[in-house]
């Protein structure tokens, strides 16, 4: 099996088996129909995946990699809190009239700050970093910006990347305060790994480490069903990551830079419920 199926079926299992339930709690989340959304949880959740040896994509169910880096791309290239600048409808709940999520995500990225090197915003410091600063231990990102929570409209869940380059690798740890285990676990964990791979590219590393650090990782009351259909399929071998290797800017990556090869998954209905 694939190394992210096992981890995924480890993870969902001890959630439904040791888990705590947020049932006697008020909640935010809701269903379509107004109910309470409610979860069972374990707290903070730390998986890692060798990047040298496979690439987490779960064969239990597909991950559309071609969408997720699409999305990754809107949030670290275009730098966008505009849903019109995205190839898919995934954030529409969230935006307003003009199609705005607020001051979210790729806003937060695509801010400048002052630096002794100069003037860059937190995307092109890091890039500028793993050139020319390799042994920093300061490369990373923080898009969890308190003084402007009030103008999101939704807090970020994934929201800080730290970089970490040991010997010729580049390693990478995903914080995440907040994640829905069958809606965005394996979506998550591939995008990021992705940008891993693409920064270790253009920046003359190898991809080494991708470390996810989640906070509440849980399951909906809704969603247990599907979780159990899911972790008692039997996996297949994982998929080969393919990236183009002649593109050498960032900035010129997109969706179709990057494909899965020997790719063998379990179909299933991807139109499941999610609590807003």
């Amino acid at each position: 099996m694939s190394y992210a199926d096992e981890v995924f079926i480890k993870n969902c299992k001890d959630i439904l088996e040791n888990g705590i339930w947020d049932t006697d709690m008020e909640v935010r989340p809701r269903w379509d129909d107004g109910a309470p959304a409610h979860t069972v949880k374990k707290f903070c959740i730390v998986n890692r995946y060798n990047l040298q040896e496979e690439f987490p994509a779960l064969t239990l169910r597909k991950t559309f990699i071609k969408s997720a880096v699409d999305e990754l791309l809107w949030i670290w290239q275009k730098k966008s809190n505009n849903v019109k600048d995205l190839g898919s409808h995934v954030w529409d709940s969230w935006a307003n009239e003009n199609g705005s999520i607020g001051k979210a995500y790729g806003y937060q990225l695509g801010v400048k700050h002052h630096y002794p090197e100069g003037d860059f915003d937190q995307v092109d410091k890091v890039l500028y970093d793993l050139k020319h600063n390799p042994a920093s231990r300061r490369i990373m990102t923080n898009i969890y910006v308190h003084q402007d929570l009030s103008e999101m409209a939704l807090y970020p869940c994934a929201y800080s990347m730290t970089f970490n380059v040991t010997g010729n690798k580049l390693n990478g740890i995903l914080n995440q305060r907040s994640q829905d285990m069958l809606a965005a676990n394996s979506w998550n964990i591939c995008q990021y790994s992705a940008l891993l791979c693409m920064f270790a590219q253009v920046s003359g590393f190898e991809p080494g480490e991708m470390v996810h650090v989640i906070a509440d990782a849980h399951i909906y009351d809704r969603h247990i069903p599907l979780i159990e259909e899911l972790i008692s399929r039997k996996p297949f071998d994982a998929p080969k990551f393919v990236l183009d290797n002649t593109v050498d800017d960032f900035y010129k990556f997109t969706k179709d830079s990057v494909s899965f090869e020997n790719y063998k998954y379990h179909e299933f209905n991807s139109k499941f419920p999610v609590a807003v």
